[in-house]
């Protein structure tokens, strides 16, 4: 099917924050967009807390519009904000947690996840989100690599998460439980921590390069790694929420995307607290009526989420939207995987506006590529690059990127495909991995950061996704490494060697399908297959794979390597011998 450009309907009153591509482009710096933030009072450097924050208190905006489980709402002001990250920065200072260290949150949607959020980076430490749904292996990993000192969850997601691995994880000094649970032995009650804190605090001076966020991501061994950015990084934050998300501070927004995620840090909680708008926080999980009835309640004007709910709200009906009052609703756009094109049709069709894809990575910190509010929309394009962001497509060879005299080679016509890279430079872009400077260093070639996915560019400079040149897999917009769940598949005694793939699925993206190998004695039963799926949400969470099959004829690469793609050719009913059709798939 040949896609027309989708037209963006002009929103009443309201000016595009990026009227003229070329033009922006063109006259963009970013020690300029530097000078749009206050930086600490004295001169004292660039704290991305002080910039979400602080610097808005006084003017009475409502900053978190808080809805819990049962519809009821709790609003906090810029002040009350400051407040309570303030009384959050004493306690870890009271603790003797400063500079550097990491404290982390294993929580949901609550107000206590973003004042831990910004208390941690007043005080100059590292704020590193963890997703809630994982299980006690992938929680356990990420303790341990991020050498995490702190530890904010629920008394329930401690028993039965942490308890058991606490003698395991050496580094973690302090567990602060959010709850009202005072019998949890080796725990501090985070309230009664609060009540006891001073809510006075003066930010230390804050160099623009001090670590501030550590985020986790697979790669293609599925190993997590810990992804470094600092506190200029919220110079990127704040221009692509004007630029990307076209946000104005009169605004109410609702980011979709959980909080345990870069998404959800990002802009979720930094980007549009930076722009003082009113950020909405539904600790609900997904329900077509009641994210319509969100929408409609809170009157949201700019809303972000992903394409996995969109599909889902498209299966929910056409006639649905109309049910509710979205008039408010001005901007949507979406992140996380690729947006089919029907999506951008059906948001057009069915909320009265088409839906902005746009592509960035845990890496880049910040959206890079994005359809702008003033510019037609190309139905499955990401769009064209951030003003301050150079892109380029660098021609492959094999399975990397082509090397001649020892440099790259940028493709340059129309639609070829190539490997999606961009010139370092950008605020927001990641300092390194910790503890894997090799690793970091590997992701750049000839001074290009090699993004690992597949595009190409259209005769307008409109970029479009092909695939990944690796084969992490991407469920629900989550990135699920293979390498991890075949380590944990394999630890259960039936299994004796385990194949992980993605398996295109129409709502989530892909599902995570296991293949296994038995070892001698066990039989391929369907009580065994329940087993091994329960064993694996057990210790894996939401990350498990939902299909396990028995293949106990793995194919292997010479050097004995399970090799994922012939796995998923056959799920496909692809040849096996030719598996080109699977480049840049995950």
């Amino acid at each position: 099917m040949e896609w027309q450009p989708v037209r963006k309907p002009g929103a009443a009153g309201v000016v595009p924050n990026l009227t003229d591509y070329a033009a922006t482009r063109a006259g963009f710096s970013w020690a300029t967009a530097r000078r749009a933030l206050d930086g600490l009072p004295g001169g004292r450097g660039l704290n991305i807390a002080h910039e979400a924050v602080d610097r808005h208190a006084g003017a009475g905006r409502v900053a978190l519009r808080c809805r819990d489980r049962a519809g009821r709402v709790t609003e906090l002001t810029y002040d009350d904000l400051m407040r309570a990250t303030n009384r959050f920065a004493n306690v870890l200072r009271g603790l003797g947690v400063g500079k550097g260290h990491r404290v982390a949150t294993l929580l949901g949607r609550v107000p206590e996840l973003y004042v831990t959020a910004l208390g941690t980076l007043k005080n100059t430490s590292v704020y590193a989100p963890l997703f809630s749904a994982f299980g006690p292996e992938p929680v356990r990993e990420r303790l341990r690599l991020g050498d995490v000192r702190v530890l904010v969850t629920t008394p329930e997601l401690y028993r039965r998460r942490v308890a058991a691995l606490r003698a395991s994880l050496p580094s973690l000094d302090h567990v602060l439980l959010v709850g009202g649970d005072t019998d949890v032995p080796d725990t501090v009650d985070l309230a009664s921590a609060m009540a006891a804190a001073s809510d006075e605090f003066t930010i230390p001076p804050t160099d623009p390069e001090d670590m501030a966020l550590l985020h986790f991501t697979s790669g293609t061994t599925g190993k997590p790694k810990g992804a470094v950015h600092v506190h200029g990084a919220v110079v990127a934050h704040h221009v692509t929420a004007a630029y990307a998300l076209d946000l104005h501070p009169d605004d109410v927004y609702w980011c979709t995307a959980d909080p345990g995620w870069v998404t959800g840090t990002s802009y979720g909680i930094i980007a549009p607290l930076t722009h003082g708008v009113t950020v909405v926080v539904d600790a609900s999980d997904f329900d077509a009526h009641g994210w319509y009835r969100a929408l409609s309640d809170e009157r949201v004007t700019v809303w972000y989420t992903a394409p996995t709910a969109l599909r889902m709200l498209m299966r929910a009906g056409d006639d649905l939207p109309g049910r509710y009052d979205l008039s408010s609703l001005r901007f949507v756009a979406s992140v996380g995987e690729p947006l089919n094109p029907e999506v951008v049709v059906w948001g057009e069709k069915a909320l009265g506006l088409p839906v902005h894809d746009n592509w960035w990575q845990t890496e880049t910190g910040a959206i890079m590529i994005a359809n702008f509010a003033a510019a037609d929309i190309r139905p499955g394009s990401m769009g064209r690059p951030l003003p301050g962001v150079r892109v380029g497509l660098l021609r492959r060879a094999g399975n990397q990127v082509a090397l001649v005299g020892g440099h790259v080679v940028e493709v340059t016509d129309p639609d070829e495909v190539g490997e999606l890279a961009l010139r370092p430079g950008w605020p927001s872009m990641f300092r390194g991995y910790l503890h894997d400077d090799s690793r970091y260093r590997a992701t750049f070639v000839d001074d290009w950061y090699l993004s690992g996915d597949l595009a190409r560019r259209d005769a307008d400079g409109y970029y479009w996704f092909v695939g990944r040149a690796d084969d992490v897999i991407k469920s629900a917009g989550h990135l699920v490494g293979p390498f991890e769940v075949e380590s944990v598949l394999m630890e259960h005694p039936a299994v004796g060697e385990a194949g992980v793939i993605g398996k295109p699925d129409p709502v989530a993206g892909e599902v995570v399908k296991a293949f296994v190998a038995l070892r001698g004695g066990y039989a391929p039963t369907e009580d065994l297959r329940s087993e091994l799926v329960a064993f694996g949400r057990r210790r894996l969470g939401a990350v498990a794979p939902k299909e396990i099959a028995f293949e106990q004829h793995m194919p292997h690469t010479r050097s004995g390597k399970v090799m994922r793609r012939l796995l998923k050719a056959r799920e496909l009913g692809l040849p096996e011998g030719d598996t080109s059709t699977l480049e840049g798939t995950p």
